[in-house]
């Protein structure tokens, strides 16, 4: 199926690893030209000269740390236009009310919440003036189906599942898309650490982080790559009726009792 998006310049955060960096190869996959932002230069590069070496398309790279007072605008000023916006970077932390005091749990909203937000109104505007363009938020489905020990998390996505909602239902008026995906348990190196830190809390022993994982549908955590497939398709012209929605990406996990 060709998805009509050769050529189309894709910027992603938080691409140097784990779904962002699914997203920005399976971009890469369809002929998009790739913008790839994070905070870790070398494997930004890493990243950039593989994608570049086995799919002939330009790939560029931008280092900064979207949590930083500013930061979104400079991204914004220093890449340019895009046709296409995917927001991922994030890194809430995990734990209980009482185990994220004040200082982490801002620290995760600013570049989450604030970093999505702020990127946003950046380029949104842009694009309205345009007449097109997309914006793919990836959130996670804590939002969607909240936990006590992630509630930072749970808050975090909640906010931007709504923020989503709202934005996504303006933006067809002028001719733009935003949704968002919610994926669930996905093999990064963020859940691993998550699961760490569940087991230290539950077992203590951060080594047990597996027997935390319990009740996965197929009985295996989703791959990237099945994430990435999704927004790359949503960002598609071939999704073009695809605004204000999110997604819930559990394999129906929130309906099963589990």
């Amino acid at each position: 199926m060709n998805l009509h998006l050769s050529g189309k310049r894709v910027l992603v955060t938080g691409a140097t690893k784990g779904i962002g960096l699914a997203c920005a190869q399976s971009f890469a996959a369809e002929g998009a030209r790739i913008v790839l932002a994070g905070r870790d230069a070398a494997s930004l590069q890493q990243a950039a000269e593989k994608m570049a070496d086995e799919n002939r398309v330009q790939t560029e790279v931008v280092v900064g740390d979207l949590a930083e007072p500013g930061a979104a605008q400079r991204l914004a000023a220093q890449v340019g236009a895009v046709d296409i916006l995917v927001n991922n970077a994030g890194a809430v932390p995990g734990g209980g009310l009482e185990q994220v005091d004040e200082a982490r749990w801002r620290a995760g909203w600013e570049l989450k919440v604030y970093g999505f937000i702020n990127l946003a109104r950046c380029y949104y505007p842009r694009m309205r003036d345009a007449g097109s363009g997309v914006i793919a938020n990836i959130i996670g489905m804590a939002g969607a189906s909240p936990r006590p020990d992630y509630i930072c998390g749970a808050a975090a996505n909640a906010a931007l599942i709504a923020f989503t909602r709202a934005l996504g239902g303006q933006a067809p008026d002028h001719g733009v898309r935003v949704f968002g995906v919610n994926p669930s348990r996905t093999r990064t190196d963020r859940v691993v650490a998550l699961a760490r830190q569940k087991a230290q809390v539950r077992f203590n022993d951060p080594e047990r982080w597996e027997e935390t994982l319990t009740g996965l549908p197929f009985h295996r955590l989703m791959e990237p790559s099945e994430v990435a497939d999704l927004v790359v398709f949503g960002c598609s012209p071939r999704a073009g009726y695809l605004s204000g929605t999110v997604i819930d990406l559990d394999g129906g996990e929130q309906y099963a009792g589990r």
